[in-house]
């Protein structure tokens, strides 16, 4: 087995209807007029394994590395069949994405066992303040009747708290939070291993590939739907140090940095993403000896094994940073 190092994969692109063309560029990439609604940076989804891309490990996916060196990636982590607890992506939302909810641990197992449920947090990296607009969670005195004679009357919307996002705002929402991202807007994403989506709403629209509206799952997404948990605004942030912290849940820290000094990234026996949100291209991030080149849209995965390892910025850069509780 060869060692593992600082690992960085290559972007998988999700075509959506409701996509743009921002996400490409963002990663470095050529751009395409291919609407483009997510980018998957770390994922070990059935179907989308990430693939390694530097070092001696190039070529194999993050799903293999999961079965050989699972302790080594992940330390004390918990993980459901074997595979990388976590998925993480950029959102380009051109349109609307469709009002929907997500399970629980417990209802997706149901489901289908083995399955996770899908809890997540969004941060806005940028918003139009004239037409984009985040929805989640009911507004106050919603029920799971007057949601039903909304979805049926086409007023689905007026039911959410809904709030104009800006950039720099983090959301976080529970499994069984009803949600919808707006147009004109651009976000990253960290949530559960889980593509269970369960579409309640989609606008009314036609998608134009088969000249029908996508499919709903009405009855699926209000038996998952919690209509306790009610409006859901933008966290606010605790300082630790010298980032802040944004979300702490059972599944996930995501924590933010923004300067121009020395900083160390790991955390012994603790499996942590970087997700580089702004660098000059000069910014670097060193381990062992060995110096790696950050830019903008860059992530890495740091091994639970890893060892010291420190961000060199050269200037200004922002970072993202997601660790994994034991």
């Amino acid at each position: 087995m060869s060692k593992l190092y600082p690992l960085k994969f290559e972007p998988i692109f999700k075509p959506t209807l409701w996509g743009g063309t921002h996400l490409r560029p963002f990663l470095n990439r050529p751009r395409t007029d291919e609407p483009t609604g997510e980018a998957w940076v770390v994922s070990d989804v059935e179907g989308s394994p990430s693939i390694v891309t530097n070092g001696p490990l190039a070529g194999r996916t993050l799903t293999e590395l999961m079965k050989t060196q699972r302790e080594g990636l992940l330390g004390a982590a918990k993980c459901i069949n074997d595979r990388f607890p976590l998925l993480l992506k950029f959102l380009d939302a051109k349109q609307e994405l469709s009002v929907q909810v997500h399970p629980t641990d417990e209802q997706a197992a149901r489901r289908s066992p083995g399955s996770l449920g899908k809890t997540e947090a969004w941060v806005v990296l940028a918003a139009n303040p004239e037409t984009s607009r985040l929805y989640a969670g009911f507004r106050t005195g919603v029920t799971a009747e007057s949601f039903r004679a909304a979805m049926a009357n086409h007023s689905t919307p007026e039911t959410l708290h809904q709030f104009v996002p800006k950039a720099g705002d983090c959301v976080f929402l529970e499994a069984g939070t009803v949600h919808a991202i707006g147009r004109d807007l651009l976000l990253f994403e960290v949530q559960q291993s889980s593509d269970i989506t369960y579409r309640l709403y989609d606008w009314d629209r036609v998608d134009a590939k088969t000249g029908k509206p996508r499919e709903l799952h009405i009855e699926d997404g209000l038996a998952s739907s919690n209509f306790d948990l009610g409006p859901c605004d933008p966290v606010q942030p605790v300082r630790r140090g010298d980032r802040d912290r944004l979300v702490d849940c059972r599944y996930f820290t995501l924590d933010h940095y923004r300067g121009s000094q020395r900083i160390r990234v790991d955390e012994p026996g603790r499996c942590k993403i970087i997700v580089v949100l702004e660098a000059d291209g000069r910014s670097e991030l060193e381990w062992d000896d060995v110096v790696l080149a950050l830019q903008s849209g860059d992530a890495y995965l740091l091994p639970a094994c890893l060892g010291e390892c420190s961000l060199l910025p050269a200037g200004p850069i922002r970072i993202l940073e997601i660790g994994l509780p034991e």
